[in-house]
């Protein structure tokens, strides 16, 4: 699926506290793909190309991301997050759908599973925020950190827009498998709308200063009794979540009793070897089936 195809397809649904951008593709049993800080629902589209003949799959845009707007005083922390995964799970009446999860979008699912565990037939967390890593404690995270801070990051976001080389050599490259072989088009995919224009890049950069690690560790104690069926199928050489916190989720969370690692993958692994990620849900999806029977 090419950006302009996925464009092509992309929808909006109106919630309470605004209106979401999603793609909507595939027969059966839905299934929930959501994308972190910086990228767009078309990370997914690897996956998504290769398990839509068997899953309803929904790729949801994060507020200030991928299209999805909220009003500007719309609170963005860990809690208004969730409240807003679910208020668009409600929107498409999803009564009960697999999830699945990157980055800061693996915060939110967490948050989501042990809000409302019934709604989930089994979640799947890739590379993403856990224990207290919201933000990641990488040097990466630590400068866009400083720079959201300073008030800085969006001026930086709407320059790598214009220079597609910067982007594909500058500190996101370090998340990404091959940036050089990353196309205008792919390119695309994770920078519009939100870079586009300074004013989306600063709304990106409120979304970016509005959490903290003490909104994802309060989760703890919840994420000890979550029994929804969870597996982590993880990036080994990714610099920003480290293999250790895939780790921690499977000794935390009852329900995750397997950690697969991606060999030499990174961050955004999901966006360039999707197909990789593809054996692996088919795999958790069935064998969760009859539990949940």
């Amino acid at each position: 699926m090419t950006y302009e195809e996925y464009l092509a397809l992309r929808k909006t649904v109106a919630t309470p506290y605004g209106d979401f951008a999603y793609l909507d593709v595939g027969e059966g049993p839905p299934a929930v793909f959501v994308h972190g800080l910086f990228m767009s629902g078309y990370m997914w589209h690897r996956s998504i190309d290769a398990v839509k003949q068997e899953r309803r799959c929904i790729a949801y845009n994060l507020p200030a991301h991928g299209g999805s707007e909220v009003a500007d005083g719309q609170a963005l922390d860990l809690e208004a997050n969730v409240a807003m995964l679910e208020a668009f799970c409600d929107a498409l009446g999803l009564e009960q759908f697999d999830l699945v999860a990157n980055d800061t979008g693996g915060a939110f699912a967490q948050g989501l599973a042990v809000r409302n565990p019934s709604r989930l037939r089994t979640l799947t967390l890739t590379n993403c925020e856990a224990r207290d890593w919201m933000p990641s404690k990488s040097e990466l995270a630590q400068l866009v950190g400083t720079l959201a801070e300073q008030g800085q990051l969006a001026q930086v976001l709407k320059s790598n827009y214009g220079d597609r080389d910067a982007a594909r050599q500058g500190a996101f490259a370090a998340t990404i498998q091959s940036p050089d072989r990353l196309s205008d088009d792919e390119l695309c995919g994770i920078m519009e709308p939100h870079q586009a224009t300074l004013e989306g890049a600063k709304r990106l950069e409120r979304f970016a200063t509005s959490l903290s690690p003490e909104q994802l560790m309060a989760l703890e104690p919840q994420l000890r009794e979550l029994e929804v069926p969870t597996i982590a199928v993880w990036g080994t050489a990714d610099p920003v979540f480290p293999l250790e916190l895939a780790h921690w989720l499977r000794d935390t969370i009852p329900g995750l009793e397997e950690v697969v690692e991606i060999e030499d993958g990174l961050l955004f692994w999901p966006w360039e070897r999707g197909e990789e990620l593809v054996p692996h849900l088919r795999s958790h999806w069935e064998s969760a089936a009859p539990r949940l029977a």
